[in-house]
C-alpha cells in the first residue's frame, strides 16, 4: 500500500499546519531554532524534512552540513528550491521506516512529529544510526490528548489520510527506549499551543560507550 505522504501536496501540508485550528508550523520552526541554539551543531540531519520548515535558522557559517531526508521526492525538490543556496545541502529520498540511509553521520539528528507517523521500529534505529559518536538526537512529539483529534480537521481534507497511521507516543516509554539504546536525556521542555495541544521537545545525547 502506498504511503499517504506520497499523495499529499506540500501546499496542503503547510496550509494545514499553519491553519488557525492547528498553528504548528511556526511552533516547530521555533523549536528547531531552540535546538540549534542549545546544541550548536556543525552538522544536522532532519528526518521528514518536508518543505524545510525552520531551515532558515541554520546559519551556514556555523552549520557546515545540512542533510534533509524525506519519503516524498516532490518535497525535496521544494527544499532544494528554497534552500539550495546553502553550500552543503544534502537531500536524500528515503523511507526511514524501511531503509537505512547511506549518509555520513552528523552531530545532530532532528525529528519533529516524525515518529508518530513512522513508528519506533526501523525509523528510530535508522535515525539513531545517523548520530555520530558524540552527537545528539532532538525529537518533537505531540502529547496524547484524548479529547482532541490526532490530525485536526482543516480545509485540507488530504491531510485526513494520515489520521489512520498517526500513533501518539508515550514520552516516558520513548525516553526509556532511548536510554536502552544508549542515549540519555539532556533537555526537555513543553510548548503549549493556542489550540489546546502541547508539543514536547526532548534532546538526547549519545552515551560515550555507545
Amino acid at each position: 500500500m502506498s504511503d499517504p505522504w506520497l499523495s499529499i501536496p506540500l501546499a496542503d501540508y503547510e496550509g494545514h499546519m499553519s491553519a488557525d485550528s492547528v498553528q504548528q508550523l511556526s511552533a516547530l520552526s521555533d523549536l528547531f531554532k531552540r535546538v540549534l541554539d542549545l546544541c550548536q551543531p556543525d552538522s544536522v540531519a532532519i528526518a521528514g524534512v518536508a518543505g524545510g520548515n525552520g531551515l532558515e535558522h541554520a546559519d551556514p557559517s556555523f552549520i557546515k552540513r545540512i542533510v534533509g531526508l524525506d519519503i516524498n521526492p516532490g518535497y525535496l525538490d521544494e527544499v532544494r528550491r528554497r534552500f539550495g543556496a546553502h553550500p552543503n545541502l544534502e537531500l536524500h529520498c528515503v523511507d526511514l521506516s524501511r531503509d537505512e540511509p547511506r549518509v555520513a553521520p552528523v552531530a545532530l539528528v532532528h525529528a519533529a512529529l516524525f515518529f508518530e507517523h513512522a513508528g519506533l521500529g526501523g525509523a528510530l534505529d535508522n535515525a539513531l544510526a545517523l548520530v555520530d559518536g558524540g552527537g545528539k538526537l532532538s525529537v518533537v512529539l505531540q502529547l496524547p490528548q484524548p479529547e482532541q483529534h490526532n490530525v485536526t480537521p482543516t480545509s485540507y481534507p488530504s491531510m485526513q489520510a494520515l489520521a489512520a497511521s498517526f500513533s501518539p507516543i508515550d514520552v516516558p516509554r520513548f525516553r526509556g527506549l532511548l536510554e536502552q539504546k544508549g542515549f540519555r536525556p539532556m533537555h526537555e521542555e513543553l510548548r503549549p499551543l493556542p489550540t489546546g495541544k502541547t508539543l514536547w521537545l526532548g534532546i538526547f545525547s549519545a552515551l560515550p560507550s555507545r
